[in-house]
């Protein structure tokens, strides 16, 4: 016969008949399994749980013991003195709490410690003081608020389960959650804000999970992770940390005695953490910074908007990155750098204000079925002895290189398109090892530069409408093997002085200038090579140069298909000219050896033509003078095809710069330089001195004031007045000019400069070239500011120097070298659009694109840019643009809803389009 279970017994607490006066004497009648009811009020006590009890309030709305159902106040219990917790749970068995308010008596002391058996919290309230749990206690807690000015936080380490669902940890004085020992942590739908410290900290062995979790204003990170701790973030959010979002900084657990290196090896890294689904935004510094041995997953996350880098990894980190969208950071999206290592796939890396991957040091980057786009900087950048695979990438839109490479990294690139970059698709330097395969470069600069003196392999490479060389190859060991260079602006392939690369089976067409330009003391070999309509010369010799040159094919060229300047002796072997009116010209004392080469429909041949005249001996010897040895295609690697360029009226380059939005002063300051150049061009002209002039300029102003826009123009405007050659623009910054190694900096400087001969040199952020402090170090930085005031001596009217940045960082600059402050004596200020100013970028950007704006749109635009935060990430022009893109997308997905849109709708911007600006009040 089985005997029924006894009825818990229910004890009050409060003041009606029968009841406890207080709780402490409640539990110490209870027994086993009995509940406490408490009525509303404030209990001062401090009590200790020793046996399974269930602790309800009957305060927020409980029926109070009367049964009328009146609403009545919270329960609360409060520690009557500093020192001892105001609950203390100290029992093996199940305990379970309801709606219960509890506080503490000190913000730096525990208010509820659970060091046994198994609590199930709902509902209620922890405020001042902590929470700690340790022992072999496990909680349960759902619904419950932990928050408070003097919340200390939490504080874990237990051998037991901790879960919280729906509750909301908030406005602590230090970390939100600190989960130590071997801890085990779930938090459901639970949000952790305003957090002094970081949100949650994880250390030693403890593991904690977030499923569709908020942390949100985090004082330091957002999650920390530490020693073996790991962290499972699933669906959560982590925005506007103060530091980085989510920080690892594992370390490898020490081997036990008597393990073996390969048992050491195998052994599991501490520091690891999963993101699965997750957005981190907003953070400070870094969304994911891993350290140590740290190891870190993310998949299919969004992270943007970050005052530092999206991800970045050193010591001896591992990241592993899928699916994953890096937009809109303010440093370099992806930072590889120690000993690190990341692997991503399917990865977007967007609008990054520099670099769109670093990897330097001894890092390890493997990068495939991703996408690089419209970062500030080269999308991707490789030095130290970094290794870099990249395959299925696609780069484009950038001021700089598509892929810079540079010290002794290695590199493999592949299956890959690389399009619109301001300077070369890929650039190989230094003693740099890279190998290219099936790799697309589209509307470059150059196409490929390779100028390392370690190694650089092109196999099946199609580089097209570059706007100089489609390839520059110079010393080292270089080869390209297949492949096609189409529609170069200038030379298809040129090959630098000193270079003796292999070329095979690669085709040129419809280069604008000549198809390959060998420079002098250039010996390349080439074979199988195909030159189709080049503008110029199929092949041009330089004076001193070069090479074997068999199999090969040119095809209607506009000039002699080869032509050899003096002292040029290359072997030209069974070469074949088709549809040219001259095979060959050379210049007197050019010394070829020609060997059963033919010409096939060509005017004037040197060669016999096929099927015609007999063939000569195998090795011929090219009379002296044999073809045009002037003009017709004469020219060196260094400036074919650049073409005369069309001469600018000054008075239109004037209307230009008036045309531009705002700038008054600069325009006013331009202007007024405009005509003491005039005057002093004149006064030379005339056979008179010419007062003393400094044509270089500080610019100094805030980002996105069109300090280079500006730059260009000036450069123009005095190449129209007839004081510079030519007056392009050469871009550069600090990685541009400073080396990374003794004896780097000089040479790296001077190829800059030598660049801007005839034009401005343009360097923007100078100051970061001016010393940290005193001694500066061993910062090579100024090495290129020595380096820099000499060529500007040596040339000084070669090039113009403009230097721009900050205005107070450009006049420390300035007066950290007396070569600098007697060079740069005229300062033009650029200062902040406002919000009309602002308007009409917006409104330009719009019709260039063909958008129309409402007037509800211009109002709305001026409503958005005077709430606009004008602080360090203001960026003026470049903040309207980013204004009006996002404009595009918000219509893109107004205008998806409609059914079937007008054109109307396809053009035409709304006030709704205007997005509310980030970080308004």
């Amino acid at each position: 016969m089985t005997v029924p279970a006894q009825p818990a017994t229910i004890h009050h607490v409060g003041t009606g008949p029968g009841a406890h006066p207080d709780l402490a004497t409640a539990l110490a009648a209870a027994a086993e399994g009995d509940a406490v009811h408490l009525a509303p009020g404030v209990y001062r006590e401090s009590v200790r749980i020793v046996r399974g009890v269930t602790l309800r309030a009957l305060g927020d709305g409980q029926v109070g013991q009367g049964g009328q159902g009146e609403r009545v106040r919270s329960v609360v219990l409060a520690a009557p003195v500093a020192g001892r917790p105001a609950l203390e749970v100290a029992a093996g068995a199940r305990v379970v709490i309801d709606g219960l308010v509890v506080e503490g008596a000190a913000a730096d002391q525990p208010t509820v410690v659970l060091g046994g058996g198994r609590t199930e919290w709902s509902g209620g309230r922890i405020g001042t003081g902590r929470l700690e749990v340790h022992g072999d206690a496990a909680l349960a807690m759902t619904g419950t608020v932990l928050g408070g000015a003097a919340l200390a936080g939490v504080l874990l380490r237990t051998s037991g389960a901790v879960a919280l669902t729906d509750c909301r940890l908030h406005g602590t004085d230090g970390t939100g959650l600190v989960a130590g020992g071997s801890t085990r942590v779930e938090l459901l739908r639970t949000d952790v804000r305003d957090t002094a410290g970081s949100a949650i900290r994880v250390r030693e062995d403890a593991a904690v999970v977030l499923r569709d979790c908020l942390i949100d204003g985090a004082g330091r990170s957002g999650l920390l992770v530490e020693d073996q701790g790991s962290a499972l973030l699933t669906d959560s959010r982590i925005r506007a940390c103060a530091t980085d979002a989510v920080r690892v900084l594992g370390s490898s657990p020490a081997p036990d005695e008597g393990t073996t290196d390969s048992q050491t090896d195998s052994q599991e890294a501490g520091g690891g953490v999963r993101l699965h689904g997750c957005e981190l935004s907003g953070s400070g510094a870094d969304a994911v910074r891993a350290g140590g041995h740290g190891d870190v997953e993310l998949a299919f996350c969004i992270l943007r908007d970050s005052g530092g880098s999206g991800v970045s990894a050193g010591d001896d980190a591992r990241i592993r990155v899928t699916g994953t969208r890096v937009v809109r950071t303010a440093a370099a999206a992806v930072v590889v750098h120690g000993s690190a290592r990341l692997t991503g796939r399917e990865t977007v890396i967007r609008a990054s204000a520099a670099n769109g991957v670093v990897a330097t040091d001894h890092a390890v980057v493997d990068l495939d079925d991703s996408s690089l786009d419209e970062c500030a900087f080269s999308p991707v950048h490789a030095g130290g002895s970094a290794r870099v695979r990249l395959s299925g990438l696609r780069i484009t839109g950038t001021p700089e290189h598509g892929a810079h490479l540079v010290a002794d990294a290695q590199a493999v690139v592949e299956n890959s398109r690389i399009a619109d970059c301001g300077m070369s698709g890929v650039d190989v330097a230094d003693s740099v090892r890279a190998e290219l395969r099936d790799v697309s470069v589209l509307r470059t600069r150059n196409g490929v530069t390779a100028t390392t003196r370690g190694r650089t392999r092109l196999h099946d490479c199609e580089i097209a409408d570059s706007e100089r060389a489609a390839a520059v190859l110079g010393p080292g060991d270089q080869e390209i093997t297949g492949g096609r260079l189409l529609r170069a602006g200038t030379a298809g392939l040129v090959v630098e002085s000193g270079a003796a690369p292999r070329v095979t089976g690669l085709e040129i067409r419809d280069a604008a200038g000549s198809g390959v330009v060998v420079a002098g003391g250039a010996e390349p070999r080439l074979s199988g090579v195909r030159v189709l309509r080049p503008g110029k010369n199929g092949l041009i010799v330089d004076s001193g140069g070069s090479g074997v040159f068999e199999e090969c094919e040119i095809v209607a060229p506009g000039f002699p298909a080869v032509h050899l300047a003096g002292s040029a002796a290359p072997v030209l072997r069974r070469l074949r000219v088709q549809d040219a009116d001259e095979d060959l010209s050379a210049e007197p004392d050019a010394a070829p050896v020609v060997e059963e080469c033919v010409s096939v429909r060509v005017g004037s041949p040197q060669w016999p033509q096929a099927g015609g005249a007999p063939a000569p001996d195998r090795k011929t010897p090219l009379p002296a003078g044999a073809g045009h040895a002037a003009g017709h295609g004469s020219g060196s690697a260094g400036d074919d095809g650049a073409g005369e360029e069309p001469e600018e009226s000054l008075d239109d380059l004037l209307g230009e710069l008036g045309r531009l939005i705002g700038l008054r002063r600069v325009k006013q300051d331009v202007a007024s330089l405009v005509k003491l150049m005039r005057m002093v061009h004149r006064r030379e002209a005339a056979g008179l001195a010419a007062p003393p002039l400094s044509r270089h300029l500080v610019f100094a102003g805030n980002p996105g004031t069109g300090k280079t826009t500006v730059a260009r123009l000036y450069g123009r405007i005095l190449a129209a007045v007839g004081l510079l050659e030519r007056g392009h623009l050469v871009e550069a910054d600090r990685s541009s000019l400073v080396g990374e190694y003794v004896g780097h900096t000089g040479p790296k400087t001077q190829r800059v400069f030598q660049e801007a001969m005839g034009g401005v040199l343009f360097i923007d952020e100078a100051y970061s070239l001016a010393p940290a402090g005193a001694g500066g170090g061993n910062d090579f930085a100024q090495e290129a500011v020595a380096t820099l005031v000499k060529l500007m001596e040596d040339h000084r009217d070669a090039v113009v120097v403009i230097v721009a940045g900050y205005p107070d960082e450009m006049e420390h600059f300035i007066d950290s070298n007396p070569g600098l402050a007697s060079r740069f004596n005229r300062t033009l200020l650029f200062e902040d659009y406002d919000d009309a100013e602002l308007v009409r970028i917006v409104e330009e950007h719009a019709a260039s694109h063909q958008y129309e704006l409402t007037e509800d749109a211009r109002e709305a635009l001026g409503v958005h840019f005077s709430r606009v935060p004008r602080d360090h990430r203001f960026g003026n022009g470049r903040s309207a643009r980013q204004t009006f893109q996002a404009m595009t997308e918000r219509q893109a997905y107004r205008v998806a809803e409609i059914e079937a849109p007008s054109e109307a709708d396809l053009v035409t911007l709304t006030g709704p389009d205007v997005p509310e600006p980030a970080g308004a009040a």
